[in-house]
């Protein structure tokens, strides 16, 4: 989250960021990372 703030820290200083804790260990459109990413956000947001 630091680096992000480090980045982009005027632009998101009125914005709440949500860390998912997910790992990097998932390739591109992995059907087990998709899920793990639905259920997490599903949490903080709408998910069709």
């Amino acid at each position: 989250m630091n680096r992000v703030k480090e980045k982009f820290g005027n632009e998101i200083s009125s914005k709440t960021l949500i860390n998912l804790d997910i790992p990097d260990d998932y390739g591109y459109m992995d059907d087990d990372l998709i899920e793990i990413l639905k259920a997490r956000v599903a949490d903080h947001i709408e998910v069709p």
